[in-house]
């Protein structure tokens, strides 16, 4: 740990520091338990599954999840009237290991009851600028910045905002909205085109959704929070997740991503409370869960149930891990974790 520590004190300090941020912004710092009926609904995510037993009660007792994100919960807060809430939450998630994931990390998690997608991205602004302030300059990479994998960037500098379909065609000199003319049914095989026109491989059964990906990770993510952090928005409506359409076009949804050193670091989103919508959605994803890894969680009823009384919100979860290791300079996520999770690749 010797080598780690000045890192870890680093991490300590920015913990403090976030902290008081909020405080100061009127948010209410909220505790929510990881153990839940439904651990996120992502199709990509493999959850940590358990057994809960009551005392005295006969049988193996039922399953439960370690939550992928506190989401679920702290909706249940807004709901109950809890306008600011935020949690510096342990979050878990199965076969997930890199220099930049770990089965076991921190979220950040806030939400701002009344409030649009801009206002959390605002908070993510004054965030940054305060935790790396917290960060020794020592520890800091070039231009006094965040600092991973040779790339730099100034959280003092004007931030830089991108529409997805402005990324796609100024990194990869793709129309990504051309290849979605019905919302809900975009075109694989349009988009397929498109990445094999710019040498980008994909396979014969990728979805559009899988294209999408492939073109981003190669062609877009590497150019995202150079010199400067990069907040990505209007998301195709396919890929909305729990964000609520667009105002005004109905082919996107508000949901954002924000970038830095080319590393994700936050997902945020104006948030979706129609219920009906949000189990279609849920539904949608079990299904290609089930098709590719051979897994289905069940739906949390309470939370869908919260939100009909949800107001409307918006939040984010940010990667507070992921924030200290580019605060720090640090190569891996593992370095600034104070005891990582025994095994590693």
């Amino acid at each position: 740990m010797a080598d780690r520590l000045p890192r870890l004190r680093a991490r300590a300090a920015m913990t403090a520091a976030a902290r008081a941020f909020f405080a100061a912004n009127g948010f209410t710092e909220v505790e929510t338990p990881a153990l839940q009926v439904s651990p996120g609904m992502e199709p990509w995510l493999v959850a940590f599954e358990t057994r809960l037993r009551e005392p005295f009660a006969p049988g193996e007792g039922r399953a439960m999840y370690l939550h992928t994100s506190p989401e679920f919960a702290m909706k249940k807060l807004l709901a109950a009237g809890i306008e600011r809430p935020f949690q510096l939450a342990r979050a878990y998630r199965n076969a997930e290991r890199s220099p930049t994931h770990h089965p076991e990390f921190t979220m950040l998690e806030w939400y701002r009851a009344g409030e649009g997608w801009r206002a959390v991205a605002a908070d993510c602004e004054g965030l940054l600028r305060q935790m790396l302030a917290a960060a020794p300059a020592a520890l800091r990479g070039g231009a006094g910045g965040f600092a991973w994998g040779g790339a730099v960037c100034d959280p003092a500098s004007p931030w830089r905002y991108l529409s997805v379909a402005e990324a796609f065609a100024r990194h990869a000199g793709v129309d990504v909205l051309a290849t979605a003319p019905a919302p809900l049914t975009p075109d694989a095989a349009a988009l397929a085109a498109e990445a094999r026109r710019i040498g980008v491989h994909v396979g014969a059964a990728d979805a559009w959704e899988d294209v999408f990906f492939r073109i981003f990770l190669e062609r877009i993510e590497p150019h995202l929070g150079q010199g400067a952090p990069t907040v990505l928005y209007d998301w195709p409506i396919s890929m909305a997740a729990l964000a609520r359409p667009h105002s005004v076009d109905p082919g996107l949804c508000e949901r954002f991503e924000l970038y830095v050193c080319g590393v994700e670091l936050a997902n945020g989103f104006g948030e979706l409370t129609d219920a009906d919508e949000q189990r279609r959605r849920f539904e949608a994803d079990m299904d290609r869960k089930e098709a590719a890894l051979g897994l289905r969680y069940p739906i949390d009823e309470d939370f869908l149930a919260a939100l009909s009384a949800m107001p409307p919100a918006a939040g984010v979860a940010l990667g507070f891990d992921r924030l200290a290791m580019l605060a720090t300079g640090a190569d891996r996520i593992e370095d600034v974790l104070w005891a990582p999770v025994a095994g590693g690749v």
